[in-house]
């Protein structure tokens, strides 16, 4: 357990809600009994225990809470960004109860050492679960392979250069061999440097008529499938994180097909929005890799209908206000997302009929958790009590958000289905008004 949850209170009956958990192929009104922490009982017209609080869910959904296995928490080394404190807050209003901390810190996270200081830092200041990842070299240099053992024994539930592919088609072939022995997985940002050069936004018509430097569609294809034919020659995990052309997602269904252990994640902003978001948006539609076409767009809509990409992640990378106010070439690359990922996922794949509430939930929580191995993602009897509640008809214009940084495209946005109460191990992280409490007798 890595977030500081403190003893949790007395029992919690939630009443009348839609109760949707993939992992046990459920999808029914039920009532939902916590206690001690954990889920202990699921039924119709369950009695509440001396002392407990019934929380009225008529109406609304009740989760897994969201697992997030792709977040920037900036600490060490950027607390004027985030920190672990504020990601996790800006995480629990989101309803996403764990967060994958990405180790692209200052100084990276790259052994035990580095692995201990976030779970350090996460008992004494997080509001959520947060699950640390390690580099997969050392500094994130690509040149010397971190001490992968080291570190998944400290407690890193994947490796990852994230930001950085590995540049050394023989150095990620001996970390993913590595990975295999330690079962871990190794998360990939595709990207051919050599291919992307200093360009940042999508290589086309409109990145020549704004000035701007192009990163070909073909950066990200071009490292997907060295980095799939690695996978199938170890025979270790592999995850895709990100994803954002056609080409890459074909290459990922590819490998499904044939068994290979590939899985693929897929961001909000990416299958939301295209690059035409740079002319509105400016710098907060900065992001790699970058927004592209409408063709990629859909591909990655089609994706996430047919299973092709197994999970939604956020890659919530905070940013200073003087940091992407500068011009548009020198600012960073990110953007934040934990806080519109469920309404965004309601608003563009549900509520158009491209996913169901069941798959929807699934991609947020259930496959995230399986991707890595983690013992949360589900609502069975005995299990943590990491849940959201949902009310899917909630609109909301965004206005701002539990971040340190600001930098999202989707400010001024009006969304729908928004967290309501979001527990962590049967503790309260969140609750609004919507959800009725009223005191057993």
């Amino acid at each position: 357990m890595n977030a500081p949850l403190v003893p949790p209170s007395a029992p919690f009956l939630i009443k009348g809600g839609r109760l949707v958990d993939p992992a046990h192929h459920r999808d029914e009104v039920l009532d939902l009994l916590v206690e001690n922490g954990k889920v202990a009982r699921l039924g119709k017209s369950l009695a509440l225990p001396p002392g407990g609080t019934v929380l009225d869910a008529k109406g609304m959904i009740v989760a897994p809470g969201l697992v997030d296995i792709h977040v920037h928490l900036r600490e060490p080394g950027n607390e004027g960004a985030e920190t672990i404190e504020s990601g996790t807050l800006a995480a629990a209003a989101g309803g996403v109860t764990s967060v994958v901390a990405m180790p692209n810190t200052n100084p990276p996270i790259d052994s035990g050492t580095g692995i201990r200081f976030v779970l350090r830092r996460a008992a004494e200041t997080a509001h959520v679960r947060v699950w640390p990842s390690g580099s997969i070299t050392l500094g994130r240099a690509g040149e010397k392979l971190a001490e992968i053992g080291g570190m998944v024994q400290a407690g890193a539930v994947a490796v990852t250069d994230d930001g950085n592919s590995v540049p050394d088609t023989q150095l990620l072939r001996r970390a993913l061999d590595y990975a295999k022995m330690f079962e871990v997985t190794v998360i990939e940002h595709a990207e051919d440097k050599s291919l992307m050069g200093d360009g940042v936004m999508n290589e086309g018509a409109l990145a020549t008529r704004l000035g701007y430097k192009g990163i070909p569609r073909q950066s990200e294809s071009i490292a997907a499938a060295r980095n799939i034919a690695l996978a199938e020659l170890t025979g270790a995990h592999l995850h895709l994180t990100h994803i954002s052309t056609r080409e890459t997602v074909d290459l990922v269904r590819r490998a499904k097909k044939k068994g290979l252990r590939v899985t693929a994640d897929c961001t909000p902003h990416h299958f939301t929005l295209t690059e035409e978001a740079v002319v509105r948006c400016g710098t907060n539609a900065k992001m790699n890799p970058p927004l592209r076409g409408d063709d990629d767009r859909r591909a990655l809509v089609e994706g996430l209908a047919d299973g092709t990409i197994d999970a939604i992640a956020t890659d919530h990378a905070p940013h200073t206000r003087a940091s992407k106010e500068q011009e548009f070439s020198a600012a960073p690359f990110g953007v934040i997302g934990l806080e519109t990922l469920l309404p965004l996922t309601v608003t563009q794949l549900i509520e158009p009929g491209h996913l169901s509430w069941m798959e929807a939930i699934r991609r947020l929580a259930t496959n995230p958790a399986k991707i890595l191995s983690l013992p949360v993602g589900h609502l069975g009897e005995g299990a943590p009590a990491d849940l959201v509640v949902i009310d899917p008809a909630e609109e909301r214009t965004v206005t701002g958000f539990s971040s340190r940084s600001q930098n999202s495209p989707f400010l001024g946005w009006t969304l729908r289905g928004f967290p309501q109460l979001v527990l962590v191990e049967g503790r309260v992280i969140l609750r609004r008004e919507a959800v009725r409490v009223a005191a057993s007798s």
